[in-house]
């Protein structure tokens, strides 16, 4: 029982006001202004002192609209006590039970509470932590839910801001602002059905790499799926922590002389993340946002695509920070070279062999291997591309595309459907999405867009083969995606946008990670998408699969969908057998609906065995992961690495 003297009353006032000021350091993203909340702040018997207490205002009544002063008089407090004869006639009413107040969220309450946003669980309104993204008994005490009094909601907010999971977030979004780097809202996304084990988990890489947000979010992801995995045997906790670090990671300076004979240094990484099913196989990125945390996360991804294939191949990724764009040929050339003089000795074709990612294509893979060869001073595959001279399949650069419409056809097929007259958004318009365009054609189905880093192209006709030839003269000849209007003048080019708010049934982004983020994923549901299948790498924040999720949007995960190309011709290419023989493009797609099938079948194995319901529109995203994950713990068990 707390006193009610003009002493404790001071005390409170002063915690209060300490207890703001600690929430407004933060300087979190307030969400949802205009939405109604559910707050029971009215004096109650568990806190007598409430109803005694002239609390201090945050704000003055002339702060509010006029409209409004008369339904939240109760809410905004007085800065002042008042005088000592009008204190009869402004002394509030004391209640026996709490006041339960509908009180609009706007932004009079939002300097209040600059650590919260509102959204909706199960048809009720709640106020959300902005960092770990939790309300109500999620935590420890209740500070934001619809009890206690407002004395009880602060103490339990500086309660939670103590919390190690808290501290780990928000040290993670101050030090992309210290970095200067593009600030993140809410670069650390809580999942709420997460077990004690699997939050330990996630809690050692926020301490170990704090930094590192899209190997974090990669890896939440996965550790989420594993969930009921990790509840069932505690051997794998062990297994898992061991595996979320690679096995090496080499990050090495690439020195290289411009054409007017100045000297530039880039970065250059490789993570070969795991050799225990195989030697690595992985992509090599040559872009300006590389870094070890994308090196990590590509490396990751692969390993865990590879573990799902029926192959045995190992995961790696790397790449570089060097940009092609405004380069000549001579100085990619000498990059390229460069790049190889220091990454050749970790690679062979029983170590690792490098493929081609972002920024890193036919000719780039050419200028690699031509050096490499040259230092090891003979001819072997150890490196893939579409040149069959230099020990590439004839058919991998179309595989990877076609391998994300051969997974959407087994989709479709097990709800009685197929991909004729379905109308589809692509975004990017590189390799991969030009081919998902061309196999798009070929199954009838009506694709209507792609983009570049710009904008989108959109042509409500749909692509045809004449169309997508001139696509593919503009892409070769590297033109603006614009100059397809001077051919077609009722298609539009739409600048600083996605393609995501057009109608459509499928979705394949093929750009890069992270380009679905919440709003676009609602601009998916509302444009009638049932079905995304990924192309790119994480192309979907986290809050953007929780969008996804609750509209019954079926994902379909990059590691599974876009299995074809590094994974399927990669195998074919390890045999010596098959490495250089030159296969039709009937025998070849027929061997990769081989694999894109068994790869789909053991995705769904594995959700049925962990019980998981088929209509659940994440079944292919935890069954994936959950397949992946076994085959690896089961192999490091097998060979001691436990």
């Amino acid at each position: 029982m707390l006193a009610s003297g003009r002493g404790v009353e001071m005390n409170s006032t002063m915690d209060e006001i300490n207890l703001l000021r600690q929430a407004q350091r933060h300087h979190l993203v307030v969400r949802g202004m205009g939405e109604e909340i559910d707050l029971e702040i009215g004096p109650g018997d568990d806190d007598p002192s409430f109803s005694s207490t002239t609390l201090v205002g945050v704000h003055t009544q002339e702060s509010a609209a006029p409209g409004e002063q008369e339904d939240h008089k109760q809410l905004l407090l007085a800065s002042q006590a008042p005088d000592e004869g009008q204190q009869e006639l402004v002394k509030l009413p004391q209640p026996k039970r709490k006041k339960k107040v509908v009180k609009k969220w706007r932004e009079e309450w939002a300097d209040t509470y600059k650590w919260a946003y509102v959204d909706s669980v199960d048809g009720m309104n709640r106020i959300f932590c902005s960092v770990c993204r939790e309300y109500g008994r999620k935590h420890r005490r209740n500070p934001y839910g619809n009890e206690g009094s407002r004395n009880m909601q602060m103490s339990a907010l500086e309660e939670h801001n103590n919390s190690l999971l808290h501290k780990e977030a928000l040290r993670l979004q101050m030090a992309s602002k210290d970095k200067g780097l593009p600030a993140v809202e809410r670069p650390v996304y809580v999942k709420a059905l997460m077990s004690k084990s699997a939050g330990s988990i996630l809690e050692s890489i926020l301490r170990r790499d704090p930094h590192e947000v899209e190997f974090i979010q990669y890896v939440q992801d996965v550790v989420h799926s594993l969930d009921p995995v990790l509840e069932k045997n505690s051997q794998y906790i062990h297994i898992l922590e061991r595996l979320l670090e690679p096995e090496r990671a080499i990050v090495f300076r690439v020195p290289w002389v411009d054409d007017r004979g100045e000297m530039h240094v880039n970065r250059g990484f490789r993570v070969q993340f795991s050799q225990v099913l195989g030697p690595c196989r992985g992509g090599l990125r040559f872009h300006p946002s590389m870094n070890l945390s994308i090196a990590k996360f590509l490396g990751f991804e692969q390993t865990m695509k590879n573990a799902l294939s029926p192959y045995k191949l190992g995961g790696a990724a790397g790449g570089s920070d060097f940009d092609a764009k405004g380069k000549s040929e001579s100085e990619i050339m000498r990059f390229c070279q460069s790049f190889i003089n220091e990454l050749y000795r970790y690679l062979g074709p029983d170590q690792d062999l490098p493929a081609e990612d972002m920024g890193v294509g036919p000719r780039e893979m050419g200028y690699l291997f031509g050096q490499y060869r040259r230092i090891v001073g003979h001819f072997q595959g150890s490196f893939t591309g579409p040149k069959i001279f230099w020990s590439g399949s004839s058919l991998r650069t179309e595989a990877t595309g076609y391998g994300l419409v051969f997974f959407a056809r087994l989709i479709l097929a097990d709800m009685n459907k197929e991909l004729k007259g379905l109308r589809c958004v692509v975004s990017g318009a590189g390799k991969i999405a030009m081919h998902v365009l061309e196999k798009l054609l070929s199954c009838g189905a009506i694709p209507i867009t792609i983009s570049d880093s710009k904008g989108y192209l959109l042509d409500e006709d749909g692509f045809d083969y004449v169309k997508f030839s001139l696509l593919r003269d503009i892409k070769a000849q590297q033109r603006s995606l614009r100059d397809y209007l001077k051919s077609y003048a009722r298609a539009k080019y739409v600048e600083d946008a996605k393609p995501w708010n057009e109608q459509c049934d499928i979705a394949f982004p093929c750009a890069s990670q992270n380009e679905i983020d919440q709003s676009d994923a609602i601009a998916l549901v509302n444009s009638g998408c049932r079905i995304v299948i990924e192309g790119s790498n994480m192309p979907c924040t986290p809050q953007a699969i929780d969008v996804l999720r609750k509209a019954k949007v079926l994902v379909a995960p990059a590691k599974a969908a876009s299995a074809g190309g590094q994974v399927a011709v990669g195998e074919l290419e390890l045999n010596h057998e098959y490495n250089l023989m030159q296969w039709s493009a009937e025998d070849f797609e027929t061997k990769l609906q081989d694999t894109m099938k068994q790869t789909y079948e053991r995705s769904l194995k594995a959700a049925n065995d962990n019980e998981l319901p088929k209509d659940n529109p994440e079944v292919l995203v935890h069954g994936g992961n959950i397949c992946a994950f076994l085959n690896l713990a089961q192999a490091m068990i097998d060979q001691g690495c436990t």
